[in-house]
C-alpha cells in the first residue's frame, strides 16, 4: 500500500476513533442522566451496553488495528492477546443487539408477563452474561485456536542472528483464517443475525396483524411499538452491511489465497466495519424521541453553564427563576404531578 494512502487509512482511523468516542459517550449520558429512570427499562441498559462497546472501539479497536498492521514489534503471545480484544467488542456489540431483539420480541408478544419477567436484576444478569460470553469467546484463540506459523518462523530466524527484536505483529500473522470464517463470522456473527432477523420478521408480522384488527386508541400504541421497532432493526441492519463485508474477505482469503483481496479493498472493510460504531449514535438522534429529548436537554444544560460561565447573570437569574416556580408547582400540585409521572412511567418507550 502507498505511503498516501496509508496516511489517508490512518486520518480516517483517527476520525472515526474521535466520532465513535464523542457520539457513544452523549449517549450513555443521554440515557443515564437525561431520561428519568431509564436504567430500569431492559431496552435502554441493552442500549448502554452497544454504546459502551461502540465507545471502546474508538477507544481500543481502532487504535489497536492501526498498529496491529506491522507497526509494533511485540512477543507473539501479546500481539494474540491485543488482537482478540478486538474480538470481544464485535461479540459484545451482537449479543447486545440479539438482547435488545428479544427483549421487544418479549415485550410485544408476553405483554402480561413481561413486567414479572424484565426486572431489573434479570436485565442486569442478561448484561453480565452477554459481556462473560462475549470474553469468553473472543479470547478462544488464547486457548490454542490461532496462528504462530509466520510470527513462529520470524521469530527462528530473529533468534538465530544477535537482535532481540521481536517480528512485526500483524491481526492475521496470530489469529488464523479458519476460526474467523468457521467460527467467528458463521457461528458467533451469522448466526445471532438470523435469530435477530427471524425475531424481527416475527415482531413486524404480528405488529401488522395487530393494526388491521385493533381499534384506534390501540392502534397509536402499535405505530410507537412499530417505529421502535424499526429505529432497533436499522441499527441490526447497519450492523450487517458494515461488518459481512469484511468476514466475506476473510472467506476469499481463506478459500482462494492472499492474492484474492487486495491491501486497499481489506482496508477498507476495516473502516466500514468500524464506522459502523460511529454511526449508531447518529441513528438514535434521528430515530428515538426519547433520545432526541434528552439530547437537547444536555445541549440546553450545556449552554446555560456556558452563559454562567462567561458571567451572563441574567440567563442565571432566568434559569433559577424557572426551577424555583417548577418547584412551587411542583410543591402545590402533588396529585397532578404523582398522576403525570405515572403516566411518564408508563410511556417510557413509546416513541
Amino acid at each position: 500500500m502507498a505511503e498516501w494512502s496509508w496516511v489517508a487509512y490512518t486520518v480516517l482511523e483517527v476520525f472515526i476513533a474521535v466520532a465513535c468516542c464523542l457520539g457513544n459517550l452523549l449517549v450513555v449520558c443521554a440515557v443515564c442522566i437525561g431520561i428519568r429512570d431509564s436504567l430500569r427499562e431492559p431496552t435502554f441498559c441493552f442500549l448502554v451496553s452497544l454504546a459502551v462497546a461502540d465507545f471502546l472501539v474508538g477507544v481500543a479497536a481502532v487504535p489497536l488495528a492501526v498498529l496491529l498492521d506491522g507497526w509494533v514489534s511485540v512477543t507473539p503471545d501479546l500481539c494474540l492477546l491485543l488482537s482478540c480484544v478486538v474480538l470481544v467488542l464485535t461479540q459484545a456489540s451482537v449479543l447486545s443487539l440479539l438482547a435488545i431483539a428479544v427483549d421487544r420480541y418479549l415485550r410485544l408478544h408476553t405483554p402480561l408477563r413481561y413486567k414479572a419477567l424484565a426486572t431489573q436484576r434479570r436485565t442486569w444478569m442478561a448484561l453480565s452474561a452477554c459481556w462473560t460470553l462475549s470474553c469468553l469467546l473472543g479470547f478462544t484463540p488464547l486457548f490454542g485456536w490461532h496462528n504462530y506459523s509466520s510470527l513462529a518462523s520470524d521469530s527462528t530466524n530473529t533468534s538465530s542472528s544477535s537482535s532481540v527484536i521481536s517480528p512485526p505483529c500483524t491481526f492475521l500473522s496470530v489469529i488464523s483464517l479458519p476460526f474467523m470464517v468457521y467460527f467467528n463470522f458463521l457461528g458467533c456473527v451469522m448466526a445471532p443475525l438470523l435469530v435477530m432477523t427471524l425475531l424481527y420478521t416475527r415482531i413486524f408480522w404480528s405488529l401488522q396483524g395487530r393494526l388491521k384488527e385493533s381499534c384506534p386508541q390501540a392502534q397509536a400504541s402499535l405505530l410507537r411499538e412499530k417505529r421502535l421497532a424499526c429505529s432497533l432493526a436499522l441499527v441490526l441492519i447497519l450492523f450487517a452491511g458494515c461488518w459481512i463485508p469484511l468476514h466475506l474477505m476473510n472467506c476469499l482469503l481463506l478459500f482462494q489465497g492472499p492474492q484474492a483481496v487486495t491491501r486497499g479493498t481489506l482496508y477498507t472493510g476495516i473502516l466500514l466495519s468500524h464506522a459502523n460504531s460511529a454511526v449508531n449514535p447518529v441513528v438514535y438522534a434521528c430515530r428515538i424521541p426519547k433520545i432526541q429529548q434528552a439530547y437537547s436537554q444536555i445541549w440546553r444544560r450545556f449552554i446555560v453553564r456556558l452563559n454562567c460561565c462567561h458571567g451572563d447573570k441574567q440567563v442565571c437569574r432566568s434559569t433559577t427563576g424557572s426551577r424555583a416556580n417548577h418547584t412551587e408547582m411542583c410543591g402545590s400540585g402533588g396529585k397532578t404531578l404523582t398522576k403525570d409521572h405515572s403516566h411518564f412511567r408508563s410511556s417510557m418507550f413509546e416513541v
